[in-house]
């Protein structure tokens, strides 16, 4: 049976089941119930200290347990003077800004909007080191795809520029298939909405809807100061990417128009949401929606939420590698910032599957697709690929000789 049949069929039985079939004690021992902690009680710092089984189970948990009970309701809308934003300018320094003012600072830079913009939503606050390390690995990776032109010039001066920015620690930014890769020009902003989730609770409550209408209207106001919306790419974290989603919703709403792309990076299981309201990112919130799970049955979502949805190594607790469910989410975004990184672009080929073992079968050949930034805007359904434990975390192969990698898996 397909991902998606399988998921439609719990969501059938769910609603089929009366009350009392969903008692959590009809699922859950008693002593598992009591042992389930209080959101007051959970931490980002105990997540990633605990193993990785045992982390995936508690998040489990945490999510059916709000799903069925729906005594949570999503109450935290950072206020707009508090999320920090880092405008990435041309050669690579940082100005901050925040999200009642960053409009008015971008747009006020030479060239800006000429080139395409991409704006990244962070989904968990930066006191993790797997978190600060995916999301340091992405801005490394966003400032050589837009500053390429100018290192291919001089690869030995730009070599040596790049190390006084930041230390390399990985096998794929010593590559140096850079220096003949395509260039790209483009302007990167970091909306650091994750850093306002000072504990778990406001991670586990915050209002998806309103943060993302919040967010969408900045969209518009880019657009109104002559900014494309063709050439605007919303990346979303976690539960970023559902707020991703809303902004994608506001801004079609205010305009009549769609973005051309939003990427979620393992979107997160919503702990609290609306009784009456469909929130989180789904397709149809921009031209094109694609999405890596990395932790589907831990801190992420098993659930589609794109018109292609990617899962390296199938659905799981998490990726190879991963030790704890924070790492696990954070995947996600180092497998995207590889293929950021210029001659990454191509690092996971993927193939229509829809399961891992199904992947296996067929020994990875197939209709393939690249996971990335480099995904075909005509690509739909479910891709599986497998990954390595370490960096570089792409199995680069040479793509099949085929006619047509996306018609045999169109939705119904």
């Amino acid at each position: 049976m397909s991902l998606r049949l399988c998921l439609l069929a719990c969501l059938v039985a769910a609603a089929c089941a009366t009350k009392d079939e969903l008692k959590p004690t009809n699922w859950l021992s008693t002593t598992e119930l009591e042992n389930v902690p209080s959101l007051n009680d959970i931490t980002f710092e105990r997540l990633e200290s605990m193993p990785l089984d045992k982390g995936a189970k508690l998040m489990e948990k945490l999510y059916h347990i709000a799903s069925i009970k729906h005594d949570l309701s999503p109450n935290f809308v950072p206020s707009a003077s508090n999320i920090p934003v880092w405008i990435i300018k041309s050669n690579g320094d940082r100005m901050e800004a925040k999200l009642n003012n960053y409009v008015d600072k971008v747009t006020a830079l030479p060239g800006f909007g000429e080139d395409e913009v991409t704006i990244v939503l962070t989904g968990l606050p930066q006191n993790s080191p797997a978190t600060q390390k995916a999301l340091r690995k992405l801005e490394q990776a966003y400032k050589q795809r837009y500053n390429v032109q100018n290192q291919q010039k001089n690869s030995h001066n730009s070599r040596q520029q790049m190390n006084k920015d930041y230390v390399s620690t990985s096998s794929e930014e010593t590559s140096e298939e850079w220096k003949s890769a395509k260039t790209t020009a483009g302007n990167l902003i970091i909306i650091d909405l994750g850093s306002t989730f000072t504990s778990f609770k406001r991670f586990a409550l915050l209002d998806v809807a309103g943060t993302g209408s919040m967010i969408g209207h900045t969209l518009v106001d880019l657009t109104k100061k002559d900014v494309p919306r063709e050439i605007i790419h919303l990346v979303g974290q976690g539960i970023a990417a559902h707020v991703a989603g809303a902004a994608g919703q506001e801004f079609t709403l205010h305009t009549g128009n769609k973005l051309r792309r939003i990427t979620g990076l393992d979107p997160a299981k919503m702990i609290s949401k609306p009784r009456e309201q469909l929130v989180g990112l789904s397709r149809g919130n921009a031209d094109f929606v694609d999405v890596i799970h990395t932790s589907s049955l831990a801190m992420g979502t098993p659930m589609r939420c794109g018109d292609v949805d990617f899962y390296p190594n199938g659905v799981n607790q998490a990726v190879p590698g991963a030790e704890n469910v924070i790492e696990a989410a954070n995947r996600a975004t180092r497998y995207f910032a590889e293929t950021v990184r210029p001659g990454g672009e191509r690092n996971f080929p993927a193939v229509v599957a829809n399961s891992l073992k199904q992947y296996k079968e067929k020994n990875g050949f197939g209709m393939r697709a690249y996971m990335g930034i480099n995904a075909d805007y005509d690509l739909q359904g479910d891709y599986i690929l497998e990954v390595n434990e370490k960096s570089p975390f792409g199995k680069r192969a040479s793509a099949q000789k085929q006619n047509h990698y996306h018609g045999s898996h169109q939705r119904n």
